[in-house]
């Protein structure tokens, strides 16, 4: 079954349910997925302090999570 990504979810948990995760986040702008303080942050949070659309960053995450899902 596949697992989806919404913005309440803190960092960790985004990159726990599939490291390929980090690298969209990295790819988007947020640089410091890897930062202690920043693993306990929402994605909200987090695209805020960095300027991000919330949205646009679920859409790569849950797009990049359903297409390996239909690869698998």
């Amino acid at each position: 079954m596949s697992q989806t990504v919404n913005k309440s979810m803190l960092i960790h948990e985004i990159i726990e349910i599939d490291p390929g995760n980090a690298a969209i986040l990295m790819a988007a702008g947020m640089h410091c997925v890897g930062c202690p303080s920043a693993a306990m942050e929402s994605l909200e949070e987090a695209c805020m302090v960095h300027g991000m659309n919330v949205d646009e960053v679920i859409n790569s995450i849950n797009e990049y999570l359903a297409k390996k899902e239909s690869n698998a």
